[in-house]
């Protein structure tokens, strides 16, 4: 009876619901968005997101549950940095630098956070210039852009770094595989290296963020789902069959 009282009817017989891992895509500092989510889902232990959680003016959140999230371009980068040695900014957010794989509950997940930029795409990681200090505006740029801090960038050599990772179940990066024409825009905004990996390392699922837009497309031969931002939609991702379910906030 206590099995059964925790189980669902399927018609075929009893079987133990399975467990749910939710996806947010952008945050942009919309916490109270991501509050209002969780306690709709409270049996949703844990959630993965795709950068750009930092508010404009720099600030994080404690959620009221696990988060494990990647950088995007609008980050404070040294809080970022803070939390590659250990500190993050809050208990419950837990920052996966690129690479892994990492353990984020049942599945084996790589990251690939930051954007792409040519001019220092061959650059060591340790040899991004950090911010200047100062903003060059107040309402017009993203954060990481105001502050002009390259650390926001993904590097060759992070790229290569996830090429050889196998037994991946979730990839998420923070740029579009190509293609991709946000907003119906002519200009392919997508980057070939995120093809690349997905062609090498052949995830069971692919979760992207950026350009806060809904797509749900497959990338050699790979399911990949482009998040709106978390004030217009977030996914569940039942853990086991992957099946996503797109829900409006």
């Amino acid at each position: 009876p206590g099995r059964r009282a925790a189980s669902v009817w399927t018609g075929a017989g009893w079987q133990l619901p399975t467990m749910q891992i939710g996806a947010l895509g952008d945050i942009h500092g919309a916490f109270d968005a991501v509050a209002d989510i969780m306690a709709r889902h409270p049996d949703v232990s844990l959630w993965v997101q795709v950068g750009d959680m930092a508010s404009n003016d720099g600030e994080y959140f404690t959620p009221a549950r696990p988060v494990y999230w990647i950088k995007g371009n609008n980050e404070d980068f040294d809080i970022v940095a803070n939390a590659m040695s250990g500190r993050p900014p809050a208990p419950t957010l837990h920052y996966l630098p690129n690479g892994g794989p990492y353990d984020v509950g049942p599945w084996r997940v790589a990251a690939l956070g930051g954007t792409f930029a040519p001019s220092w795409y061959h650059s060591p990681v340790s040899a991004l210039p950090p911010s200047r200090g100062k903003r060059l505006s107040t309402t017009s740029m993203k954060l990481g852009k105001s502050r002009d801090d390259k650390r926001r960038h993904f590097v060759r050599d992070e790229v290569l770094a996830c090429k050889v990772l196998t037994g991946i179940d979730v990839f998420m990066t923070h740029e579009a595989p190509r293609p991709f024409y946000p907003a119906g825009r002519r200009i392919d905004a997508g980057k070939t290296v995120i093809n690349e990996v997905l062609t090498s390392m052949r995830p069971r699922l692919h979760l992207f963020g950026h350009h806060h837009e809904f797509t749900d497309s497959v990338r050699q031969g790979v399911r990949s789902i482009g998040l709106d931002i978390v004030n217009k939609s977030y996914l569940l991702i039942d853990a086991e069959t992957f099946r996503c379910e797109r829900l409006d906030t």
